[in-house]
């Protein structure tokens, strides 16, 4: 076993070096409010890193509200106009907005889904099962989100023990879990009977369904998310080239 000394003169991630000179370079203004920072690949050229790292401290930024990143072509669900960042979790992302949405937790447990593991190649056919209903003050539900991811570490302990700070992004980084990217597919499709009774509404009600897969900076498998959203409140934008 390594010693406090030896365990102390060990040199820092890569990652955390990036961090701490972008950081850095933000406070002290070097890049301005709403200017571009350079992109993943040159980043990754100056630091000598790969450009996994470079996403993972992006992110990283990005949860301190220090940079807003937009890459490629890609889309974004928003509520009431408002983007929602999937990084940081859309409960905070809405708490940020000043989005006053009420969750309930349908299900918390533990199940096994070896059809999952082979479709998403996911290291473990054991996956957290995490349903949610988020709603108005008035009560009215607007989303269902039904969520599996990994049964690793924190996640695995959210039956007795909770989400980490009320969170699953949180709970997911935990547990060594770091979205990075991800596919996204969005249709519009009648609610069936069973989801139509949690978000109060008639049969077949028209709503946005929602499947998103998402992976880390390594391309391990995240968390698969499917989602009803009420089209009312909630809009799927499309974002065309690269910016940060």
């Amino acid at each position: 076993m390594a010693s406090h000394d030896e365990a102390a003169a060990r040199p820092p991630k890569k990652s955390t070096i990036v961090a701490q000179s972008l950081r850095a370079a933000i406070l002290a203004g070097r890049y301005r409010d709403g200017e571009l920072l350079p992109g993943e690949q040159d980043l990754a050229q100056r630091y000598d890193v790969s450009r996994g790292t470079i996403r993972k401290v992006l992110a990283r930024l990005a949860e301190e509200s220090l940079i807003n990143t937009r890459t490629g072509v890609g889309s974004f669900v928003s509520f009431g106009g408002q983007a929602l960042d999937q990084r940081i979790g859309w409960g905070r992302a809405l708490a940020r907005g000043g989005a006053a949405l009420q969750t309930t937790i349908l299900r918390a447990e533990l199940v096994d889904d070896p059809d999952l593991a082979v479709s998403a190649d996911a290291a473990t056919s054991r996956f957290l099962a995490l349903d949610r209903v988020r709603a108005l003050p008035d009560g009215t539900p607007v989303s269902l989100e039904r969520s599996r991811t990994p049964a690793l570490g924190a996640l695995a302990a959210v039956p007795e023990q909770g989400l980490v700070d009320g969170s699953l992004t949180a709970t997911l980084r935990e547990a060594g879990l770091n979205p990075a990217s991800g596919e996204q597919w969005v249709s519009v499709a009648g609610l069936d009977l069973e989801d139509a009774a949690h978000l109060q509404r008639p049969v077949a009600t028209p709503f946005l369904h929602s499947t998103r897969l998402v992976r880390d900076a390594e391309g391990a498998f995240v968390e698969k998310v499917v989602s009803w959203l009420d089209p009312v409140h909630f809009r799927v934008h499309i974002s065309f080239g690269e910016r940060s």
